[in-house]
């Protein structure tokens, strides 16, 4: 893959650039990578590694196939198809740009594996363990070495072996992108010691290095890397300052990435005391356990040349017995697992399919560190035992849905930037609806599936489309949402109906599952995340310090003036049609909510492409010359705070106005990219010729700029202020006047130079709505420009626009190896959800591939609230109460008393409270009915009433209980 191509179909990487960068993707596109294998576990490592690759089996599709291998079709396996010839086209497809060839020569001992010189890693699965031994042998051997990935799914069990040389160097281990760290104060002394802002812990190790830049009065230390030894959250020691300048103020630092070597051994040397990764801490002997394991599957299978045969008693024993023989072989060994053993001789003939997504998104992402140095690399083994596209393939092999319809909810549409990790949709799905696409794509799969896409959001809204009779045909919900306020709604809905929801999500090469039984565990609304951080309103509009800051601005731009504005003009129109009733509403004195900020659009509504120009030309003298004036006649740079501190010091940088020039092509891409964005919302045509630079350079010659004159106005500095709400006090006088008089102007010009046709667009406006993947709209040239502009007015580094969108889009990178892995694990949760497996047995998983580090740990048991004598009830409990039309208050109250042995105290219907007793009057409700209380709208069966009680402990606060559902009617119970 050349590098241009990817330029050409950035979009199609993007956001998997975001997680490896440019270098580990060059790097990826000169790699080509030899595969062994095209049963289940291959293919998930074939369709995820982004490269030039070879496919190699030799066996041919049979109908075990078709229950792990998502490639492979039934007329494959009545043709008798070589599986690689099955499954190249398909492989190919996924990625244009990928060549991949296919290869079915025999692999075997007497194999000259000299061919694989040319392949820079080799990765072999359903491979012999002593045909592991041989290739591993030879590719350790080479100079530089062939990176080897050994990988086996056998039934429940799995391993995952790697080996890339004695010396394998890793330019960034971690990948997080390091954050820039401000400086509060620099001692001059022998160590000399840096102290941080009180907001920001460096987050630093003693060892590790970091640069410093714009630092005032020791400005030696600028561009100078410096080891650290760490004294505290917010200070550490950096050697010898004493001989530096005194420290002023200002500047910050970064860390340094330094490059770490890994040092690999050959599975013969491994196999007795092995490198194995623990998954999970509360089993720290299962990884061992699962190595002695598999060593004895191999045995078994060099003893017998076959796999355990399934369900035989005799076989089970043979592989406990080499199980216990293999451990005694083990400088660390773990007690034999006799379950486990006999587990995995029932299931070995077999792959379970999410497993085999797990662990193959495992193997990628060590495949992808192999080729591109980026990432720490597993060291050595994992092993594990078991028991969106991504979980539709996995429910597809398993088989999920075939006795009734299972849903799929998903009101969006395909992006090109889908394609490169969401494998069910190709080119030509572009701009089809998501649900259906990936529904019709499944049933290739597994034609016997049941599937029904819905293109509904689900939300408040849809209630009556997701309805609880939707939730009731459901045996358990699976989310893979992208915000947590989607979670917390579909959590309270499982929760309300008793529904099993398995959660998950993605961010990078990190992942996590959360699994959700009724009765057993937390739901996801149980736990609270610390809210995210929000850029103080102060920063925003006069202290940016960090380029996240001016792209935030320049965002915010973007929705404030085509999107916020057009739409609020739209809305006051809509409510009040015609200009000339408005302008007399207005003349009689009346006061109209909006109308002033409508019609002073309404009088600055250009009409044609130089009026577009002109006003770009404006905004930019505004935005980066005269706001950085007013700073500057505001806080000159001598200013001081109270405590005699410049004021002008970190964080704080002080701005330097820019003067217009159209030579440089920063300047020349805000002007037209705005000027079209203002042309877009009052429809205003535009050709080709109008966004050359002879054009707009001509337009411009005319454009005058009035003379600059610095306001007294106040500039907010507190970083704990909030944006101001818009203003909805009456207008004053002049206001009014002002606004009457361009009101009559904009009806004359209306009338003297608009057709009767356009005048329809007179008081309408068109919104845009930001959409970062479309680089001809103009939106991301008007983002990344004003956003450089700023950063360029604060001595900001710009960021570039691959970075730009990805924090203006608030795009949250995803790469294909960690939606595989969640995926697995998901469908993983899933067959335990409905095997009726113990809470012992569910996981929940978080893992950060890049490191790597998995760790499954236990759900949080729900928690259960004592109201008295064992009367106990938790987030799933929902008590019902049947009433009918004479039903009163006073009855409600005795059924709760004697169905549930609480004394109500008080009845709150949301934010009604229908019965308090120290209200006055309310002991009188008692009589009323519950339908008149409540007052239904017609087609409510119920409503969820919270129902206090008094405590044990006299003093004690009363107690809200569970939910009271209470239905209307007998009728109204849901089935």
């Amino acid at each position: 893959m050349a590098a241009d191509s990817m330029e050409i179909d950035d979009s199609l990487y993007s956001r998997q650039r975001y997680v490896l960068g440019d270098s580990a993707m060059h790097q990826m596109a000169q790699s080509s990578v030899f595969l062994s294998g095209m049963g289940g576990l291959g293919i998930e490592i074939g369709r995820v590694v982004i490269t030039a690759v070879t496919l190699h089996d030799t066996k041919q599709c049979d109908t075990w196939d078709l229950g792990s291998n998502f490639f492979i079709r039934k007329e494959d396996v009545l043709s008798q198809k070589k599986r690689v010839e099955a499954v190249c086209s398909r492989v190919a497809e996924l990625n244009p740009y990928v060549h991949v060839d296919m290869s079915s020569s025999a692999l075997d001992d007497n194999t000259d594996f000299s061919f694989l010189r040319k392949y820079q890693c080799v990765i072999l699965t359903e491979a012999r363990l002593c045909l592991q031994k041989r290739v591993n042998a030879f590719c350790h051997s080479q100079q530089p070495p062939i990176r080897f990935i050994g990988c086996d799914a056998y039934g429940i069990c799995v391993r995952v072996f790697c080996d890339f040389g004695e010396e394998f160097e890793v330019s960034d281990p971690t990948g997080e992108e390091p954050k820039e760290i401000f400086i509060q104060s620099i001692t001059q002394d022998n160590p000399g010691v840096v102290t941080c802002m009180d907001n920001q812990p460096h987050g630093l190790q003693t060892g590790q290095s970091v640069v410093f830049r714009e630092v005032n009065g020791m400005v030696e230390l600028n561009g100078t890397a410096r080891q650290v030894s760490v004294l505290s959250p917010h200070s550490f020691a950096i050697g010898d300052t004493a001989q530096l300048q005194p420290y002023a103020h200002g500047g910050f630092f970064v860390l340094v990435k330094t490059p770490k070597t890994y040092r690999f051994e050959t599975i013969e040397r491994q196999l007795c005391d092995p490198q194995v990764l623990t998954p999970d801490f509360s089993k720290p002997e299962a990884p061992l356990q699962i190595h002695a394991a598999m060593l004895a599957l191999d045995t078994f299978q060099e003893q017998h040349s076959r796999l355990p045969s399934i369900g035989c008693l005799q076989d089970a024993e043979v592989l406990l017995k080499l199980t216990e023989e293999v451990n005694t072989t083990l400088r660390s060994k773990a007690p034999v697992n006799t379950e486990l053993v006999r587990c995995l001789s029932r299931t070995a003939r077999g792959i379970l399919p999410p497993l085999a997504a797990a662990v193959g998104g495992l193997a990628s992402q060590e495949t992808l560190k192999a080729v591109t140095g980026k990432f720490a690399p597993l060291q050595q083994w994992v092993g594990c035992g078991a028991i969106g596209c991504e979980m539709l393939k996995n429910f597809a092999l398993l088989g999920v849905g075939l006795a009734k319809s299972s849903g799929e909810v998903d009101p969006d549409l395909i992006e090109k930037s889908n394609l490169n990790r969401q494998f069910l949709f190709r080119p030509h799905h572009i701009q089809k609806p998501k649900s259906t696409t990936a529904a019709e794509a499944t049933c290739d799969i597994n034609p016997d599936l049941q599937v029904d896409a819905h293109l509904n959001k689900v939300c408040p809204a849809t209630e009556s489309i997701y309805s609880d009779t939707f939730y009731s045909r459901l045996n358990l919900v699976v989310t893979a949402l992208d915000n947590v306020e989607a979670r917390r709604y579909v959590d309270s809905r499982c929760v309300s109906n008793q529904r099993p929801l398995l959660d998950s999500g993605t961010m990078g090469t990190k992942g996590h599952t959360e699994i959700i039984v009724p009765n057993l565990t937390e739901s996801y609304n149980s736990h609270r995340d610390p809210p995210e951080e929000e850029i103080p309103f102060c920063t925003l509009k006069s202290f940016p310090s960090v380029i996240e800051h001016t792209i935030q601005w320049a965002r915010d731009k973007f929705e404030n003036a085509f999107t916020h504005k057009p739409s609020m003009y739209n809305t006051f129109w809509q409510t009040h049609s015609s200009a000339e009733v408005v302008l007399q509403r207005m003349q009689a004195g009346e006061s109209l909510e909006g109308s002033f900020q409508v019609i002073k659009l309404l009088s600055r509504r250009p009409g044609q492409w130089e009026q577009c120009i002109a006003i770009a030309r404006l905004k930019f003298e505004k935005y980066f010359k005269r706001k950085a004036l007013q700073l500057l006649h505001s806080f000159p740079l001598d200013t001081r705070l109270k405590d005699g501190s410049l004021f002008w010091q970190s964080p704080k940088r002080p701005p330097a106005p820019i003067d217009f020039d159209l030579k440089d092509s920063l300047h020349f891409t805000f002007i037209v990219s705005t000027a079209r964005l203002f042309a877009g919302i009052y429809n205003i045509p535009y050709t080709e010729t109008d966004l050359s630079e002879e054009v707009v350079r001509r337009i411009l010659s005319d454009v005058k700029i009035p003379e600059y004159r610095p306001s007294e106005k106040c500039i907010e500095t507190d970083e704990t202020a909030k944006k101001p709400e818009q203003q909805k006090m009456p207008l004053s006088s002049e206001e009014e006047r002002e606004a009457i008089t361009q009101l009559l102007q904009a009806i004359a010009a209306d009338r003297q130079s608009i057709s009767h046709n356009s005048k329809l667009n007179f008081l309408q406006m068109s919104p845009l709505q930001f959409e970062k993947d479309d680089d001809s709209n103009g939106h991301m040239d008007f983002v990344a420009s004003a956003s450089a502009l700023r950063a360029r007015v604060y001595s900001i580094e710009p960021a570039d626009r691959l970075k730009t969108k990805r924090i203006a889009g608030k795009i949250i990178p995803a790469i294909a190896t960690a939606t595989a892995a969640v995926a697995g694990l998901v469908a993983l949760e899933l067959i335990k959800v409905a095997g009726g497996y113990g809470f012992d047995s569910f996981k929940n998983c978080f893992f950060n591939l890049a490191i790597p580090v998995v760790v499954l740990t236990e759900p949080a048991p729900v928690k259960r609230t004592l109201i008295r004598d064992n009367i106990y009830y938790s987030i799933w409990d929902c008590w019902t109460v049947f009433g009918h039309e004479d039903f009163t208050l006073s009855d409600f109250m005795n059924t709760v008393r004697e169905k549930y042995g609480i004394e109500p105290t008080m009845v709150v219907h949301g934010v009604k409270m229908l019965y308090v007793p120290v209200m006055p009057g309310h002991s009188k409700r008692l009589k009323l009915t519950m339908q008149k209380l409540i007052k239904p709208s017609v087609d409510r069966r119920y409503v969820d009433l919270t129902v206090s009680f008094a405590p044990e402990a006299d003093g004690d606060e009363d107690l809200p209980g569970p939910p009271v559902r209470y239905y209307f009617s007998r009728d109204g119970e849901t089935p």
